[in-house]
């Protein structure tokens, strides 16, 4: 177990944002863990589980121990002629391995190509895009709690799944560190063009919708609405869609009878990025960032821009669109 000490972690974060780690040390194996929960123990020092940083602001620099996942691999586990079950290592790059899904000709995560990240945040944040979500293929989580350092396995319906959240964002948040997930992939899987936007351009293709087109179209639609976190700093979708009733839903289209929504019964969910350029906020600036102008539910950093002054920004927008709409704006970003 090597420790590093005063780690910058600008590069480790997409946003960009400097902070400094007080410790910092990389965990590759599960060896890595176990020493390091004995070590926490015996200094008696809070830690940070940092994954590819895709999905986090950091507004201060970290006290303690930061553990960053490099636990890599794609193992085939079980295999039949309809399905194929692998393991994934946490700290595998997550498209990483739906090129590799893609490559091998396995339905099932080829919608969610492109989201930054590593594989061990896929279950923690329920990621999701293109009519597709993590818990659709899942099958468990592995991993130490970090408290007690016992080992242990989450089936699917103990990860309680809902949307863009999971006990391990809930009461197990930086507590229980993922060592592997498996997942089951189809052979002779179908094209999901549930999703709007994609189901139109997929209306456009001349040829079969192969799984390849599918990452393809996908890729395609992503680089078009949101930008590269190596070019410009940014975490995705700053906001989740609000879900409201439809009661609240009739109220506000009195006012706003243009407002996009998409409905699920009584389950009514608001389009944020709509809400937030209805308040004006996109392609604003504030200071060293702002909102994104192709997409308004991102939040960038232009190069300068403390984690701090980002959240700031996210909260001027929320008083926005709750003093416009009545609503309160959750963060699919997680700060601290």
């Amino acid at each position: 177990m090597i420790i590093e000490y005063k780690k910058s972690l600008s590069r480790l974060n997409t946003f960009g944002v400097n902070c400094v780690a007080e410790n910092f040390i990389n965990i590759k194996k599960d060896k890595d863990i176990t020493d390091t929960i004995a070590y926490l123990k015996k200094t008696q020092q809070p830690h940070f589980i940092l994954g590819g940083g895709s999905n986090i602001l950091l507004t201060k620099n970290i006290k303690g121990v930061v553990l960053l996942n490099q636990i890599n691999g794609i193992n085939i586990k079980e295999e039949n002629e309809e399905y194929i079950i692998i393991k994934i290592g946490s700290g595998e790059i997550w498209n990483n391995v739906v090129k590799w899904s893609i490559e091998n000709e396995l339905w099932g995560i080829e919608n969610l190509i492109l989201i930054p990240g590593t594989a061990g945040a896929a279950p923690i944040q329920n990621i999701g895009a293109y009519g597709v979500e993590i818990k659709d293929v899942l099958l468990n989580v592995t991993g130490f709690d970090m408290l007690t350092g016992k080992k242990r396995i989450f089936n699917k319906k103990e990860c309680e799944f809902e949307y863009r959240n999971s006990i391990f964002k809930k009461e197990l948040k930086n507590n229980f560190f993922i060592t592997e997930l498996q997942i089951i992939l189809q052979k002779n899987g179908k094209p999901n063009l549930s999703y709007e936007s994609l189901r139109l351009e997929a209306a456009q293709e001349k040829e079969e919708i192969s799984l390849k087109k599918i990452g393809s179209l996908v890729s395609k639609i992503r680089t078009s609405k949101l930008p590269d976190p190596i070019k410009i700093g940014n975490a995705g979708s700053f906001f989740k869609n609000p879900t409201i009733n439809t009661e609240k839903l009739k109220e506000i289209k009195k006012k706003y009878p243009d407002i996009k929504y998409f409905q699920n019964n009584e389950k009514v969910k608001l389009s944020a990025g709509w809400m937030i350029e209805k308040c004006g906020w996109k392609e604003k600036k504030e200071k060293n960032c702002g909102v994104y102008e192709k997409q308004a539910l991102v939040l960038i950093n232009f190069g300068e821009a403390s984690g701090f002054e980002i959240k700031e920004l996210a909260n001027q927008i929320n008083n926005d669109i709750n003093a416009k709409f009545g609503i309160t704006l959750e963060n699919e970003v997680q700060i601290f």
